[in-house]
């Protein structure tokens, strides 16, 4: 075959074509969607590729902001992430885009390298370039813009004149009389206000006023934390809560779209008044309701936090049409009718609200709510001083029923937590654990041991079924819901704890907050089950169960019992053992063994089975044959005369299974010492 018509560059695996002919050059292909509309395609990449925050400026620019990781690995700057506000103009890519660098970790110096960088990298661009790529570009270029020197700024902060409220002033006209044609005119000093001193609380009222509202917020917690709208500050005063008040249409029209009200709840409340701010609503028409509210939730104070929520949605149809009424519809002389007409409205207002309450109550069921979500207070409280109808077969459940004082309050952390961390509920508000059964390990022999029926706050003994150690163990419960997986806490005495045995849950249902009847579960296990109120199912599933042991148990008990004594062998020390220790069955062992079984001495492990009636353990000890010392257990030789208590070292003899191999110490009188090996072999094969 010739190759003379083949390049040379191709035989060697060399481009034949150094460059490309012009009518053969074909550009990359572009997209439709970025030629109709290139804008809206590289917004869509930077949706894709960051997920940003978008918003719309006054001008039309879209803001888009987002977080640039720094992609070098190199990176020599302790910057995680540089927050990015992208403007795009309305007239992209035909204006240019802008950038605003939002880090408040970075001096505004730095920032300004950083805008000032992009402003260069759009300017150069060409003209397919889209923003994904200047991005990028910046991405690769920050180091750079870094090391730049920091812009000078300069921070202008303003100061407000007062000194013209402090002094009189004369106008030009003035200033040009005469001095004596001046009179001067007599400004009132205002009056001082008196002081009024803060109001101060003990240190048991602060405290008892912090326990009742950590209390409060985890039973609102626990009915409204999985609620869309439901939010909480960083601060914890602030909750933002769903509203849906009973009677809407009765509403103002301008309080008809209340989606949510916030709820201010104090650091000090109760004794720090309760506020409340309805969403969405004009302040000129929500400020009266918001006082009212206030105004009656600091008389009121004895309610929980659900009662007064509740409270605020039943009756704040009421409470608007007593505040449209209140208000002056023009300004008349007084009359003396005027106080006849004020209490018949108030009459009627009371009769329609009663008729109203009459005729509801056929087709209203009262739903009784779970004794953990109230607070118990005194029975002389109640709510009959209020203007307007409130009673508990009016209510849907937050108002206070009966007085009760929680069962499950706030344990103190000590003994063994018992813990949930990747429990799944699915329609259940609070999950409580009704009975424990658990298992325990002695600390005196390790020895693994049931305890079962395990009840709140009741104390439960047992012994060790090897030891006759006795264990106790106490159980505290908490509750168990979307915010805590905490179970509760354990008191052990002797013991530790080891598992979690199949245990009774009781769940309350989250559409009508029934408690169900007892389940019994375990690790792993999912149990699913209906609601015997609005038949509504439930599941809860536990895949995983932890014990921290915040503080160690109570120390051992003492032993029951008498005494095991030791056995007398009227040995003295520094004399031998009868026979030096050897027995008929081993001649050569020259010494006794105390065997771990029963604490005897016998000189073997034969000897022992002979004298007793159970099977021997290893024996840890010995007494030595020569000397009669008791000591640990020692292969060869005594710890404290140094002689051998397994016959004359080395001789090859054997003792218990152990002897020699090597043929240069074996007797002359061993037959095996000489004993040709293979010698069977060879003559089979023969």
């Amino acid at each position: 075959m010739s190759t003379s018509h083949i390049h040379r560059e191709a035989i060697d695996n060399q481009q034949a074509v150094a460059e490309a002919l012009p009518h053969r050059t074909v550009q990359k292909p572009v997209p439709s969607s970025q030629r109709k509309d290139p804008r809206r395609y590289q917004l869509d990449q930077i949706k894709k590729r960051f997920t940003p925050a978008l918003g719309t400026l006054q001008n039309g620019s879209t803001s888009v902001r987002f977080q640039l990781k720094p992609s070098d690995p190199d990176f020599p700057f302790e910057l995680e992430r540089l927050e990015c506000e992208l403007h795009v103009p309305v007239g992209y890519p035909a204006q240019a885009p802008t950038l605003l660098v939002r880090n408040k970790d970075i001096p505004r110096g730095f920032c300004v390298n950083i805008e000032r960088g992009w402003d260069n990298l759009v300017a150069e661009k060409q003209q397919d370039t889209t923003l994904l790529a200047l991005i990028t570009a910046l991405d690769k270029h920050l180091e750079a813009f870094l090391t730049e020197q920091k812009v000078e700024t300069v921070k202008l902060v303003s100061f407000k004149d007062t000194r013209h409220t402090d002094y009189a002033t004369t106008s030009l006209a003035e200033s040009s009389t005469p001095a004596s044609q001046v009179v001067a005119e007599i400004i009132p000093t205002p009056t001082p206000k008196p002081y009024v001193p803060e109001e101060s609380f003990t240190a048991e009222q602060i405290a008892n006023a912090k326990a009742r509202r950590a209390q409060e917020i985890r039973q609102l917690e626990a009915r409204m934390g999985r609620t869309s709208l439901y939010q909480k500050s960083a601060d914890g005063v602030v909750y933002t809560l769903p509203f849906e008040p009973k009677r809407r249409s009765e509403l103002p029209q301008t309080l008809k779209s209340i989606p949510s009200v916030q709820l201010i709840i104090p650091l000090l409340y109760p004794l720090q008044a309760l506020r409340v701010l309805l969403s969405d609503v004009d302040s000129h028409h929500a400020e009266p309701i918001e006082e009212e509210f206030a105004t009656r939730a600091m008389k009121q104070n004895h309610m929980t936090l659900m009662s007064q929520l509740n409270y605020l949605s039943q009756n704040i149809h009421n409470m608007a049409q007593q505040i449209e009424a209140a208000k002056p519809p023009q300004i008349v002389p007084p009359s003396s009718n005027a106080d006849e007409e004020v209490a018949k409205r108030e009459t009627k207002t009371e009769e329609i609200s009663t008729l109203d309450s009459e005729i509801e109550k056929g087709h209203i069921h009262f739903i009784p709510r779970p004794p953990e979500w109230s607070f118990g207070h005194d029975s002389e409280n109640s709510d009959s001083d209020s203007d307007f109808s409130y009673s508990s077969e009016d209510s849907e459940g937050g108002a206070e029923t009966q007085p009760y004082v929680s069962g499950t309050a706030h344990q103190v952390e000590r003994g063994t937590a018992i813990s949930f961390p990747t429990i799944e509920l699915y329609t259940i508000e609070i999950l409580q654990i009704s009975i424990l059964n658990l298992s325990l390990k002695c600390q005196r022999c390790k020895t693994t041991n049931d305890i079962t029926g395990l009840r709140p706050e009741m104390e439960k003994a047992t012994n060790c079924v090897k030891c006759g150690t006795e264990l106790t163990a106490k159980f505290r419960q908490e509750m168990i819901h979307q915010n805590s997986t905490r179970g509760g806490f354990i008191d052990v005495t002797g013991c530790t704890v080891n598992d979690m045995l199949p245990s009774t849950f009781t769940p309350t249902c989250a559409k009508c907050s029934t408690p169900s009847q007892g389940l019994v579960s375990v690790r792993g296990e999912a149990v699913t089950n209906v609601c015997r109120e609005c038949h509504g199912r439930f599941t809860f599933k536990i895949p995983q169960v932890k014990f921290l042991a915040i503080t160690p148990g109570s120390v051992l008990p003492a032993t029951a019992g008498p005494r095991r004594r030791l056995e007398k062998l009227g040995l003295h020390a520094g004399e031998p053992l009868p026979e030096r220790g050897a027995c008929a069955h081993y001649r050569k062992s020259y010494r006794w063994f105390r065997f771990s079984c029963c604490s005897k001495v016998h000189p073997c492990d034969k000897c022992h089975d002979e004298n007793e009636d159970h099977p021997q353990e290893w024996a840890k000890r010995m007494i030595c044959g020569w000397c009669s010392r008791e000591q640990n257990y020692a292969v060869e030789a005594c710890l404290f005369c140094g002689r051998s208590v397994i016959g004359r070292k080395g001789r090859g003899f054997w003792e218990g299974g152990k002897g020699t191999r090597d043929k240069t110490k074996m007797s002359r009188k061993d037959k095996r010492k000489f004993r040709r090996v293979g010698g069977g072999e060879a003559r089979k094969r023969d």
